[in-house]
């Protein structure tokens, strides 16, 4: 477990799609109650789960987007008497009760909040800042693999997934969006929200500067904000 910032960890695991090494990043956040959220499932094995359990009592286990349940149910038997939050229509993907992620829980209030994106309805991503570290936190909304990668990695990243650098918004997302003015509207809060650290769920966190690169990534993408 990295701890990045003040009650903010992550934890990072090996994911291969099509043979390319995406990774995935579960953060881990404490509030100031004690209780824990842990944002993003993966196959957990049983020291971790003992490691996230001795932070505090788990209050929220959180999937962010429809396309993001590979790992849903190893979350769910790891956590089995936690709370599953996700967006709208992920219960009937995973098939199992999942509370709305959107409006966030009461006690989450001044230290996490949710921002759905909309025009998207496939995706559902819903993009959540921790408020103490000014940290944003996405799914699949940008990406940040190594810029020097090599072989079928980059191949496969930068001609079929469309990166044009890193972080950047994959081909599929930008595909999947379906009412580009709804999108950017949704966007709107997310970018004047205070954040400078960004954690992706594939690839590198990115310390400082995020703001920027996130605009910039989005104007890459075709969505420019700024």
């Amino acid at each position: 477990m990295q701890p990045i910032a003040e009650n903010l960890w992550l934890q990072h695991y090996a994911l291969s799609v099509l043979g390319t090494q995406h990774g995935r990043n579960v953060s881990i956040i404490r509030l100031a109650s004690g209780k824990v959220v842990v944002h993003s499932m993966a196959p957990f094995a049983s020291g971790e789960v003992e490691e996230i359990r001795a932070l505090g009592p788990t209050g929220w286990l959180v999937e962010a987007m429809l396309l993001h349940d590979t790992y849903a149910k190893e979350g769910r038997a790891a956590f089995p008497e936690v709370s599953f939050l996700g967006p709208p229509g992920f219960e009937a993907v995973v098939g199992f009760p999942v509370g709305p992620l959107s409006p966030a829980p009461d006690e989450w209030a001044g230290e996490l909040k949710v921002f759905p994106l909309e025009g998207a309805p496939k995706l559902e991503e819903q993009v959540m800042l921790h408020v103490p570290s000014r940290t944003l936190i996405v799914a699949d909304l940008v990406f940040n693999f190594d810029p020097q990668e090599k072989g079928w990695d980059r191949f496969f990243h930068r001609y079929l997934a469309g990166f044009k650098r890193y972080p950047g918004m994959s081909r599929i997302f930008r595909l999947f969006v379906k009412d580009r003015a709804r999108f950017l509207e949704s966007l709107k809060p997310v970018i004047a929200a205070d954040f400078d650290r960004l954690v992706v769920g594939h690839g590198t966190l990115i310390e400082t500067g995020a703001k920027q690169k996130l605009l910039e990534a989005l104007r890459d993408a075709g969505f420019a904000l700024d």
